[in-house]
Parts: C-alpha cells; sequence; structure tokens
C-alpha cells in the first residue's frame, strides 16, 4: 500500500503521515510549504517524518510542489503510482479568505480539480479529502447533520469546500472513483497551525499579552483532537466510499449518492464555550489570560456542534478525547518545541 498525502507537511497531513509510517504504510508527501505560517514549523515537521521513516525502515517520499502546477503533481502520480490519496492541502483559514480570495481559489479550486483528473487518469481506489465544518454557514440548527443544507456560506473558504464536495460528486459520478469527504470540526493538538486559537492563545498568555477574545467570549465550538481525527482518516481510507443502495433521487440526501461517494462531519460531538477552553490553557500554564472581549469577526460563526453518527457507525469509532487532555498535551509539546 502506498499513499499519497497532499499537505504532508500540515498539521494534520504530518500527524497523519506520522501514523501510516509508524504503522509501516509506504508515504508519498506533497506540499508547496508556503509561508502562510512560519515555514521552519513545516520543516521541522517534515525533518521528523524523515526520522520516522528511517526508524521504521519504511520510504517516505516528500515532494515538495503545488496542486495547481499541473506538470509536478502529474510526475508524482507517475513516478509513485499511489493506491490511495488523502487531499489535505489547501489554502486555510476562514479570516485570510476575506483578505487573500485568489489564493483559495487558485489552491482549493483549480489545485482540487488536478488532483480529480490524477486520480482520474491513475486508477486511484479511493480518494479521501477534507471539507470543513465552516460549509453549514448561516445555518442555526444544532447540531449541523450532514443531510443539512449547505447552501449559504458565509466565507469564501467555506464556499470552496463546498465546491470540492460538488467536483468530487461529479468525478465519482463520471469516472467511479470512491470519494470521501470529511467536515473537520476545529482541529487542534500538538504541532498545531499558529494561526488557530490554542497556539495563539498559549503563545501570549506565556509571553504576558492579552489575547483577543472573539465574540465577547460567546463562540462556541467543538474541539476536535487531533489523533482522533487521524484515526478516523485511517479508518475512512481503509473504507472506500460504495454507491448507497437506498438512495432516492425523489428525496436526495447530499452526504450519499448512487455514485461511489461519502460526506461525513468528523467531529467530537461536545460543544465546548471558548472561555472554557481558554479556562482549561490557563489552568495546565498555571496564568491567567488578559483577555479582550471583542465582536465576533467577519466569517466566523458563533457555534459549531457536529453530529457524527454516521462517521461513527461507517468506522465503529467515535472521537472521544477531553478537552482538558487535548490541551495538556499541546501546551507540553509546544513548551518542549519553543524551549520554555
Amino acid at each position: 500500500m502506498k499513499i499519497l498525502i497532499t499537505g504532508a507537511a500540515g498539521f494534520i497531513g504530518y500527524h497523519l503521515s506520522k501514523k501510516l509510517l509508524e504503522n509501516s504504510i509506504q508515504v508519498v508527501g506533497f506540499d508547496n510549504l508556503n509561508s502562510y505560517y512560519d515555514p521552519k514549523l513545516k520543516e521541522a515537521r517534515i525533518y521528523n517524518l524523515n526520522l520516522i521513516s528511517n526508524k521504521n525502515k519504511t520510504p517516505f517520499n516528500f515532494i515538495k510542489g503545488d496542486l495547481i502546477n499541473k506538470s509536478e503533481l502529474s510526475n508524482t502520480f507517475a513516478k509513485f503510482k499511489p493506491n490511495r490519496v488523502v487531499n489535505l492541502a489547501a489554502q486555510a483559514g476562514v479570516r485570510y479568505s476575506i483578505e487573500n480570495p485568489h489564493e483559495y481559489i487558485k489552491s482549493n479550486l483549480v489545485g482540487f480539480g488536478n488532483i480529480l483528473e490524477e486520480c482520474r487518469n491513475n486508477n486511484v481506489e479511493h480518494l479521501v479529502y477534507a471539507s470543513s465544518s465552516s460549509v453549514y454557514g448561516g445555518n442555526t440548527s444544532l447540531p449541523y447533520v450532514e443531510k443539512d443544507s449547505v447552501d449559504h456560506p458565509v466565507s469564501l473558504y467555506a464556499a470552496t469546500k463546498k465546491s470540492n464536495e460538488l467536483m468530487a460528486h461529479t468525478y465519482s459520478h463520471l469516472y467511479q472513483i470512491p470519494t470521501t469527504g470529511l467536515r473537520f470540526f476545529t482541529v487542534y493538538g500538538p504541532w498545531g497551525r499558529p494561526d488557530m486559537a490554542l497556539f495563539l492563545f498559549t503563545k501570549s498568555i506565556l509571553n504576558g499579552e492579552p489575547i483577543n477574545v472573539f465574540n465577547k467570549g460567546k463562540m462556541i465550538r467543538d474541539f476536535t483532537y487531533i489523533d482522533d481525527i487521524v484515526e478516523s482518516i485511517i479508518r475512512v481510507l481503509n473504507k472506500p466510499a460504495t454507491p448507497d443502495i437506498n438512495f432516492d433521487k425523489n428525496y436526495p440526501n447530499p452526504s450519499t449518492s448512487w455514485a461511489p461517494y461519502r460526506l461525513f462531519n468528523i467531529g467530537n460531538s461536545s460543544p465546548t464555550p471558548l472561555i472554557y477552553y481558554i479556562n482549561a490553557i490557563e489552568q495546565e500554564l498555571g496564568l491567567n489570560a488578559k483577555k479582550i472581549l471583542v465582536p465576533i469577526q467577519m466569517g466566523d460563526v458563533p457555534a459549531t456542534e457536529s453530529d457524527s453518527s454516521a462517521l461513527e457507525s461507517w468506522i465503529q469509532f467515535k472521537p472521544n478525547t477531553s478537552i482538558k487532555l487535548g490541551v495538556k498535551n499541546f501546551i507540553k509539546w509546544y513548551k518542549d518545541f519553543y524551549g520554555y
């Protein structure tokens, strides 16, 4: 088995690659190492993956390339002939999409189209790709369920992720490529992204700097720990999407199809107030945060909650790591990595 992971130097891509290598599964990593956040953190992740590869004597091949470069991507598929693909490469961040919309159009739409074409041309057994809880947009009915409408995105980032789901369905229908989209809910943990709340809060509190608490502290998020995400992805990867024999075109379910296509929420299903999350960080650090209550940001939603029962039924696994343990593990990594 040979797995191509795009975005292998990213937060989720690193952890997934690490787990597969530790289980003696060959990984081909593909990443452009862009400067959306500090490339040194991405380079450190790749360095770690090479160490694990050497220790376990399991091949890890890293390609520095960009999804929008068709020749780089085609050469990678031709050379390594991956059996399965996990597409985690994307321009991330809701707020950044307000400032730099063209980056999202290039990476998340053009880049994903190139991935689909390579999967079609190379007989890939299964494509698993990152969607996002952001697709639920203006919905206020909680918890979010896959059958809910996702036709009212409130950021371009969300719109590109919804588009990925539609593009994937087209290829599943036309070419019978099994595709599975995973709507991630606020992933956190060691080696996390510097633009995410846990990283930002930890850094500021340790440095005695104030933190911005959006929506004046009334935000609620379904925080999902990275190890639970990785376990879910691996189980999904090993169970390719199949046609839904009960699919009714008169009453279509958006999460399934007559084609080999599936969509799943992937969350902890335990919505947590942002203030509670901050308290967990304060307790683990033994420090109090200087909080600045600010309005909700453009493109954000006040609350998210995942109904992940469909995923649990599909793979017999449910994310369950507690906030306290997840925050503890992140802060231990942060202090070790940055020398506190």
